[in-house]
């Protein structure tokens, strides 16, 4: 059996449904084609004994500005976390909480009692993301990129605000040696500056759905797609389609796969949820470990403090999660449960583990110099689109999917 349609979207995350949906917006005709039984790609969210997991620990930042543009985030209503975090220090039994005073004004005095906000260390990390923070700052195209660890060195932060700083990035990069790209650390900590990352009511899979919600044909779920090439697209059900152009916008190892191209380094994470019968903290902040003995966690949080929708009423759900390397050994359950104890001070046997999830293929590296704009097409009539081929990020993988439906429209003539 053969069709033909304008466009073929093969995959159906965020750089798939943004691409279908901005060409559509043009009256262009596509199909979007999805292996899985949902629309989401790496952000799904499943349901498990009344509680809501994603797929690994996510949050989203509404300062991004492919969300403002495509998502009604107040529809998402959005249970944001604190301004800060919290940590585990050898120096006291309790947490100690660094929060952003102008957003948390009530946790100044906490704040100040943490002792890592040393002046010349505050002066120090300002001094170091400051490019980030101008009103004309931009994304550069990486010429003039360092990685993390030699600016913050070169910047002077050093100390304990520094081995704070390098374990959150840790958990947000997914790399604990600092070798990702300062220029694209400073796009998410303009980004943090800017926004209030929180959880969608009912989880992320919020955001693809409502995407998905948006488009005048249905994206076709359960149609695994076996080979594609330019103009033309084979379903493991027969169906061969042909059409202008053949957008691959799946992950990074099924895009290889599929069309041979090479994916960057992969940055894995592993993710342990817990139901707990009573909140190890009260605090709405992610939480870090800063003792000498430490373990596998880079960070963990109360979820249902932030998003008590997240658990059912008179539990609370707790995530952690651990760096996942390639060619190593995934992170011990016990050793996670055994380090989640001491980071919150208390015992953690009547904890129940609802799931982990493995996710070697969670971020694509980064490195400097930044290429934050890899070209797009294969050859012609067949691109390929996702945060791989941008930033990666939830902004990243927008992006790509816009560019794909605008290099489009632009050979085109703008119309359909």
């Amino acid at each position: 059996m053969s069709t033909s349609v304008d466009v073929v979207v093969v995959g159906a995350g965020l750089a798939g449904l943004t691409c279908a949906r901005t060409l559509q917006e043009r009256q262009v005709s596509v199909r979007v084609l999805e292996a899985a039984d949902a629309v989401g790609g790496r952000v799904r969210t499943d349901e498990v004994d009344g509680f809501l997991l994603d797929r690994g620990f996510q949050l989203l930042n509404p300062a991004y500005p492919m969300v403002q543009s495509h998502i009604d985030v107040s529809a998402l209503r959005l249970q944001p976390f604190r301004a800060g975090l919290a940590a585990r220090s050898d120096r006291t039994d309790q947490l100690l909480v660094m929060a952003d005073p102008r957003r948390e004004p009530q946790l100044i005095g906490q704040t100040m009692r943490s002792g890592k906000l040393h002046p010349s260390s505050l002066a120090s990390l300002a001094r170091w993301a400051a490019p980030a923070m101008r009103a004309d700052w931009t994304l550069r195209d990486g010429r003039e990129d360092r990685s993390r660890v030699e600016t913050m060195d070169a910047a002077g932060l050093h100390g304990p605000l520094r081995r704070v700083v390098d374990t959150f990035l840790s958990g947000v990069l997914l790399e604990d040696d600092g070798s990702t790209s300062t220029a694209f650390t400073h796009m998410l900590t303009r980004m943090f500056a800017l926004g209030r990352p929180a959880l969608p009511e009912r989880g992320m899979q919020a955001l693809p759905d409502q995407l998905a919600g948006t488009l005048h044909t249905p994206v076709e779920l359960g149609t695994e797609v076996v080979s594609v090439e330019p103009g033309k697209v084979r379903s493991a059900d027969g169906e061969e389609i042909t059409a202008e152009l053949v957008v691959v916008a799946t992950g990074a190892e099924a895009a290889t796969a599929l069309t041979g191209h090479e994916a960057p380094a992969a940055k894995g994470v592993t993710t342990h949820w817990y139901a707990v019968p009573d909140a190890p903290t009260e605090h709405a902040l992610l939480v870090i470990d800063q003792r000498e003995a430490r373990g596998p966690v880079v960070n963990t949080a109360v979820i249902s403090n932030a998003a008590p929708s997240y658990a059912p009423s008179g539990r609370h759900l707790v995530q952690a999660s651990s760096l996942l390397r390639a060619g190593q050994q995934p992170v011990d359950d016990q050793a996670v449960l055994r380090q989640l104890g001491g980071i919150y001070g208390m015992p953690t046997q009547d904890w129940e583990l609802l799931r982990r999830d493995d996710i070697p293929y969670a971020l694509p590296a980064q490195p400097a110099p930044l290429r934050d704009r890899t070209a797009l097409e294969v050859e012609p009539g067949l691109i390929l689109a996702g945060d791989h081929m941008d930033t990666g990020s939830i902004q990243g993988a927008m992006v790509s999917g816009q560019r794909a439906a605008e290099g489009y429209l632009q050979r085109r003539g703008g119309t359909s």
